[in-house]
């Protein structure tokens, strides 16, 4: 196996939708490292340090976005686009976590069931425990929504799936996309939850039979319809035509907010997800840290970052708290508009992905 180095993290949090109680648990958090590599054999690129037994997913992982407007916006279009191609047919999805997209989907008629191993609660829809194919579940069509960027052998777990389904149905794929990664220089789009990192290209080698193939949330994510019994394996038979490069002012951007959070005399990170996990973990590494963190769902408020521990509070709160004139880094500039309706015309808002 021929692998093609890209970008060498160590010591980034393992964690980065897992909220802690407390700021030093949040700081004890474990970390790994991440070695980002292109097989040169099937094109794909995954961290090559990744360490399962690092990560447990439970309760404590929170990563529901249906609070912002702008994000439901986003799975509108997601359900028209599987009613599109799913109509009439039953559904599973994997990896469905707490439900959110499960109820939207049952809520609009389909015939859906869900897999988790995090969910607790008492849905009938939802099996609480991880997929295998032994456990003699099948659907007319799969769904995995920001999954297969998390799972060590990806088309491996495919296969899987397939073969648990008989062999046959359709599939709904949506991951992060690498190009937008690359293009926007998007350094805290790179952490250690995800293991894969794929391009719309990659679908197109691991399926014979892709139906329909995009990008979604202003580029940020792609997705693929594809007949599973069309799986293969994805070997490039005469070298990669477009390998993965890493810009050479890949981090140029994280060296500007360093010094922006320098002079500022009162700041924080709106976003306690992946992105401000390791914007704050990269700023730290630079000395130089926010004071808080904002999000706006409730499960979030209260609890700390990994990493860091930075606390997060709800939006309100934390104006209070900067005072008039704060810097604010928006660490998704698609949520820009209603951040700025919920912080007010006071600060000066910064979006990280634009700066």
């Amino acid at each position: 196996m021929i692998e093609r180095e890209l970008l060498r993290m160590n010591a980034v949090p393992v964690y980065q939708n897992k909220m802690f109680g407390s700021a030093e648990a949040a700081r004890s958090c474990p970390s790994g490292d991440l070695v980002l590599t292109q097989n040169e054999q099937s094109g794909l690129v995954h961290n090559a340090a990744f360490n399962p037994a690092l990560i447990q997913y439970d309760s404590s992982y929170q990563n529901e976005q249906v609070h912002s407007s702008a994000f439901r916006a986003h799975i509108d279009q997601v359900i028209e686009l599987v009613g599109r191609h799913f109509e009439a047919m039953s559904i599973l999805e994997i990896g469905c976590g707490k439900g959110a997209f499960l109820n939207l989907l049952l809520a609009a008629g389909h015939e859906a069931r869900g897999i988790d191993p995090a969910y607790e609660g008492d849905s009938p829809h939802i099996v609480p425990r991880a997929f295998e194919p032994g456990l003699g579940i099948r659907a007319n069509a799969i769904i995995m929504r920001h999954v297969l960027e998390h799972i060590p052998s990806p088309v491996e777990f495919l296969q899987q799936v397939r073969t648990a389904n008989g062999g046959v149905g359709r599939i709904y794929i949506e991951v992060p996309c690498l190009d937008w990664i690359m293009q926007q220089r998007a350094w805290f789009d790179i952490f250690y939850e995800h293991v894969n990192y794929f391009r719309i290209d990659d679908f197109a080698r691991i399926f014979g039979n892709v139906i329909e193939a995009g990008h979604l949330f202003g580029g940020q994510y792609l997705y693929a319809v594809a007949e599973l019994e069309s799986l293969r394996d994805p070997a490039i038979v005469n070298g990669i035509s477009n390998p993965v490069t890493l810009p050479i002012d890949f981090f140029a951007r994280l060296d500007r907010c360093a010094a922006a959070v320098r002079s500022s005399t009162a700041c924080a990170i709106w976003g306690a997800a992946a992105k401000g996990v390791m914007f704050s973990h990269h700023l730290q590494l630079r000395g130089v840290m926010p004071s808080i963190a904002i999000d706006i769902n409730p499960a979030k408020q209260g609890c700390f970052l990994a990493g860091t521990g930075l606390p997060v509070l709800p939006p309100s709160e934390a104006i209070a708290r900067l005072g008039a004139t704060p810097d604010i880094f928006v660490m998704n500039s698609n949520y820009l508009s209603e951040i700025r309706a919920l912080g007010g015309a006071g600060p000066n808002y910064i979006a990280v992905d634009h700066t």
